[in-house]
């Protein structure tokens, strides 16, 4: 399990992170506040303040964190 902090400040950059992790098995919860949702669903995406960074947690059980790290880094905030 890891926990890393994004950003999804637009809508077309949350339709992007959804493709980009829907195709991995582990699971993914983002957390804003007290509100905490499935990473792969854009409804419960939307229903944060995506104008923060918010929490993004990976749950690994297939050993896939390199590769879901390379392909969200885009969305990461440093």
């Amino acid at each position: 399990m890891l926990t890393v902090s994004i950003l999804l400040d637009s809508v077309e950059k949350v339709q992007r992170f959804v493709s980009v992790i829907s195709k991995y098995g582990c699971g993914f919860d983002v957390e804003s506040g007290f509100s905490c949702v499935d990473g792969k669903s854009l409804v419960g995406l939307f229903s944060l303040d995506i104008s923060k960074p918010l929490q993004l947690t990976i749950n690994d059980g297939n050993n896939e964190m390199e590769d879901v790290l390379r392909d969200i880094n885009e969305f990461m905030e440093y």
